[in-house]
């Protein structure tokens, strides 16, 4: 047995059916979901003359910015330029992580972990490319930091469809059964296992209760402090 920092123990490589891992970003590797939802609101405002809720995008979290937007103007009946309000969304989102987005706890240790072991990475965000690359940037695990990103523009299909996660293992040149995806949204849990992956399910965002109901096989914290399952 291996054990880490934080109490983390971890199994010895030989023993692993696993050989690739499949992030979500926010939630998981940072935690994004303030400061979109503070950008968004502020586009509602700007663009709309709406003042929303932070709890009105709660059912769309993991969906992607266009279910994300689209979803609160639909309950309030306003008709977006989606492009537009969208691009509005994301310049000042990029603005306001400046300096406050940081990597989650135990982000950089599970990484390198997941690299003494052999694995391959990869990012499948929901995001926009846009997003995905400022957030990167942002924590300080640029681009290259893995095998593989996926981002919401090179999908039809948006979570809770597989479709992201089966072109991430895709190129990480894995089957889905050899992949562990780490969600932190219902939506994304669901994609996991509809995709054929195992799921860790991060309480970052949702309840260990709500996430096991959509199917996570483990649950925990954050990334410091993972089951010792694998």
């Amino acid at each position: 047995m291996t054990t880490l920092a934080r109490g983390r123990t971890l199994l010895p490589m030989t023993t692993s059916r696993f050989d690739g891992v499949i992030f979500d970003m926010d939630g998981v590797l940072c935690d994004s979901e303030p400061f979109i939802c503070e950008a968004a609101m502020a586009m509602f405002r700007e663009r709309h003359g709406l003042v929303v809720a932070a709890a009105d995008f709660v059912p769309f979290v993991g969906a992607g910015e266009n279910r994300y937007l689209g979803g609160v103007a639909e309950k309030y009946g306003v008709t977006l330029d989606l492009e537009r309000d969208k691009a509005r969304t994301y310049a000042m989102y990029l603005e306001i992580i400046q300096g406050r987005l940081e990597p989650l706890e135990g982000v950089r240790e599970f990484i390198t972990d997941c690299r003494r072991r052999g694995w391959r990475l990869a990012v499948a965000s929901s995001a926009d490319k846009p997003k995905v690359e400022g957030n990167l940037r942002q924590i300080g695990l640029p681009w290259s930091t893995f095998d593989a990103v996926v981002n919401g523009l090179d999908v039809v299909h948006k979570k809770p469809d597989p479709e992201i996660f089966l072109l991430a293992a895709s190129k990480l040149s894995l089957p889905p059964s050899r992949c562990i995806v780490v969600e932190d949204a219902p939506n994304g849990v669901q994609a996991a296992k509809a995709a054929g992956t195992a799921c860790l399910g991060l309480t970052t965002s949702f309840s260990a209760d709500q996430l096991r109901q959509c199917g996570a096989d483990w649950t925990a914290p954050n990334l410091a402090h993972v089951p010792a399952i694998w």
